[in-house]
């Protein structure tokens, strides 16, 4: 520890801006949220943990999901809307589920008109492939990056249209007046000095939660900063039992542990397989799929040649039933070499076929596991990869439960209910980005120039609380990179892909440690360049977040989606029916929960799913 402690500045010296909408977040939704408000005539800042363009979103490679109907005519947004509920296990908010099938085609043109360069059909229509849980070939995608083409297009066009951006910059808590949204604090990440945004409206769209896991596809920024600091402004979370294990994350060499491997390489033909050799998925199709999966491998085969007419393959069930049937192969020691199960296009699929579709896969196995996956199959395992849940909003505007707070993307809970379909992440970006931008500009201007201030007061606590890892030293002092490790381990082995009540409330037990201990994190240095004092304020979060996830899947006691109950297989009506939502407790050192029923779904939306199992 440095021999002085940083003091505190004080509040006059904090660097402030004023703005009428500030989003947190530079992803998809973020920016397409920041477009939005500023087309709407809001003075817009983008304030952004990392750099404008390292996103999570770039990660989304396959495709986004939108029924254009260009490879197959039958596809309608009703469609999408249905496939989309029975991923979520009808769990999902039907209204967010509804819009967002009904407007991804406009926004997914919206992008090519902005310059997105689409791969094309034979007749030059946006091309479209196939996804686990999608009736049809609906995602319009840029061969196998086309999150990095989004992120291109939208990051174009956010510094064209002038929108202020900080970058490297973070955010650590929101600041309220009567309630209401008054601004946020923050830091930046290079100096450490301290800087605040006066805005009566906030767009959180800060990703996920993934580095609460030991293995996740998620960087160092997916420390659920959004999740937690709207628990702390006021706002619910719901969904948060939720966690997807997205099925295909490398599994060696170890530096590179749950990289995502793309869903495009299942959805253009690739097979699983044990180490046996066995093609293992028609061993798990659930009874809730068995009407639209091959159970063989000849009519499996015949997807790719008919889709409008056969079964889909078994490889391209919903991401949840995929991820438990690879874990239960590698439990029963039919894993690979490396603990994973093997992922073969090779055999299927022509070197130039995987060249053109999957560059991006061909070179990210060969330069880091020296893998050549045209010629032989890729090791791959269940990776942590995507909270369903997040901050409970109105499905229209993306408001929460706090006025002037905003929340999009996956820091947003509802729109997946407990399991996504892959590529509708992408979709879900444009159309709920959109619609929280307009909302947040359109909630400003009515408020007809009477703003919510700071209070100076509130920023001297934040201050002090994000300066106080400097002012511990002694006997018991913690290492913020020793709790983090001690957290991922504990979500990974009790908070896992399989869950029982017996290790969710040993869990619980053991974050209630890991939060008392977090009480003694102690940093050394100053406040430039110091990545350990800003893990030790990310901790603040995800300790707060892994709880949240702990505690409701403590709570419900059935396995559907993206949670798992050894206890309690299958489904259970009463459930069915019923969201968890966590509050801040009190004492705001905690949750509290409480279940409360889903929306009821309109009589001629709910005719779509008529003799479904």
């Amino acid at each position: 520890m440095s021999d002085q402690t940083p003091e505190a500045t004080s509040p006059e010296d904090v660097e402030k801006h004023q703005y009428d909408v500030v989003v947190i977040g530079a992803g998809g939704s973020g920016l397409r949220a920041a477009i939005a408000a500023h087309e709407a005539g809001a003075k817009v800042a983008v304030v952004c943990k990392s750099l404008l363009g390292k996103a999570h979103t770039v990660m989304a490679e396959g495709g986004a999901a939108a029924a254009l109907g260009n490879l197959w005519p039958d596809d309608s947004w009703q469609v999408h809307f249905r496939d989309t509920m029975r991923g979520g296990k009808m769990l999902n908010n039907w209204r967010m589920a509804q819009l967002h099938a009904q407007e991804a085609p406009e926004r997914v043109l919206e992008l090519e008109d902005w310059g997105a360069l689409f791969d094309r059909t034979k007749d030059g229509l946006i091309s479209q492939r196939d996804f686990g849980g999608h009736r049809y070939a609906r995602l319009a995608h840029v061969g196998d990056r086309t999150g990095l083409e989004m992120i291109r297009t939208l990051q174009q066009r956010t510094v064209q249209l002038g929108i202020d951006v900080f970058m490297e910059c973070t955010i650590t808590d929101l600041m309220r007046s009567d309630g209401k949204i008054a601004g946020a604090f923050g830091y930046w990440r290079e100096s450490g000095s301290f800087i605040a945004f006066e805005a009566p409206a906030i767009v959180l769209a800060t990703g996920g939660i993934g580095k609460s896991f030991k293995v996740t596809s998620n960087s160092w920024e997916y420390t659920g900063d959004g999740h937690a600091m709207a628990l702390r402004a006021g706002a619910k979370l719901i969904n948060m039992e939720f966690v997807q294990f997205h099925p295909t994350g490398m599994v060696w060499p170890p530096s590179v542990k749950g990289l995502l491997v793309t869903e495009s390489v299942r959805g253009d033909g690739g097979i699983l397989k044990n180490s046996e050799g066995k093609r293992f998925m028609f061993d798990y199709i659930p009874e809730y799929f068995k009407d639209e999966t091959a159970d063989n491998e000849e009519e499996a085969d015949r997807w790719y040649e008919d889709k409008k007419n056969n079964r889909r393959p078994p490889e391209l069930l919903p991401r949840d039933e995929v991820a438990r049937a690879i874990n239960s192969e590698i439990k029963a020691g039919r894993g690979s070499e490396h603990g994973g199960v093997y992922l073969d296009i090779a055999s299927r699929r022509s070197p130039e076929f995987i060249h053109k579709r999957l560059p991006s896969m061909y070179h990210q196995f060969k330069e880091l596991a020296d893998v050549d996956i045209t010629a032989e199959p890729m090791e791959i395992g269940p990776t942590c990869h995507y909270v369903m849940g997040g901050v409970e909003v109105d499905p229209d505007t993306e408001m929460s439960g706090v006025e002037g707070l905003y929340s999009v993307g996956e820091c947003s809970g509802g729109m997946h209910g407990s399991n996504r379909l892959g590529g509708n992440s992408l979709s879900d970006l444009l159309v709920f980005g959109k619609r929280a931008g307009d909302a947040a500009a359109a909630y400003v201007s009515g408020l007809g120039g009477v703003r919510p201030t700071l209070s100076e007061t509130d920023l001297k606590s934040a201050e002090e609380l994000a300066l106080s890892p400097f002012d511990r030293s002694g006997e018991g002092s913690e290492n913020p990179y020793t709790i983090q490790q001690d957290l991922q381990q504990v979500m990974n082995d009790l908070v896992g892909i399989i869950r029982t009540r017996e290790e969710l409330a040993q869990s619980l037990g053991e974050i209630e440690k890991l939060k008392e201990r977090a009480e003694h994190l102690e940093v050394s240095g100053d406040r430039e360049y110091n990545p350990g004092w800003h893990l030790a304020i990310d901790l603040r979060n995800m300790l707060l977040v892994s709880e949240c996830i702990a505690k409701a899947a403590l709570e419900r006691e059935e396995s559907r989606g993206g949670h798992t109950r050894d206890d309690h297989p299958g489904f259970d009506e009463k459930w069915g029916t019923l969201n968890i939502a966590l509050s801040l407790n009190a004492a705001g050192d905690g949750v509290d929960l409480a279940t409360q029923p889903l929306p009821v779904m309109p009589d001629e939306l709910a005719t779509f799913f008529e003799g479904d199992h």
